[in-house]
């Protein structure tokens, strides 16, 4: 549990970001899902790496980077998030392969947590 899956680059452009992070890095970047790019930092490089994706940034979140965690129990997490002070900006919400919702932590800085059906 905590382990850190994935990230997430929110742009009000996120076609422009698409073409700078494929451009300059490489990355290979799929066709977008719900305003959501996937991307693969390691098909281009053959090395290990940590995916992710660029979406159309929400208002809560217009632009910057958020990390993605991977947890047993999404319930769970929240919970004890928000014990120790985080607030849920995005309630959990259900995808075909996994449960999702985003956080502040009591710093200010953003996070996802992810749990995997």
């Amino acid at each position: 549990m905590g382990k850190v899956v994935g990230f997430e680059l929110s742009s009000q452009e996120p076609e422009k970001a698409t073409k700078f992070y494929s451009d300059v890095f490489g990355w290979e970047i799929s066709e977008p899902n719900w305003d959501y790019w996937s991307v693969s930092t390691e098909k281009s490089t053959g090395r290990t790496g940590i995916n992710g994706g660029i979406s159309k940034g929400p208002n809560d979140y217009p632009h910057g980077t958020r990390i993605q965690i991977e947890v047993d129990s999404i319930d769970d997490s929240i919970a004890k998030a928000k014990d120790y002070g985080a607030m849920v900006v995005r309630e959990k919400m259900e995808f075909d392969e996994f449960f999702l919702a985003y956080l502040v932590d009591p710093t200010g800085v953003g996070f996802g947590l992810i749990q995997r059906k």
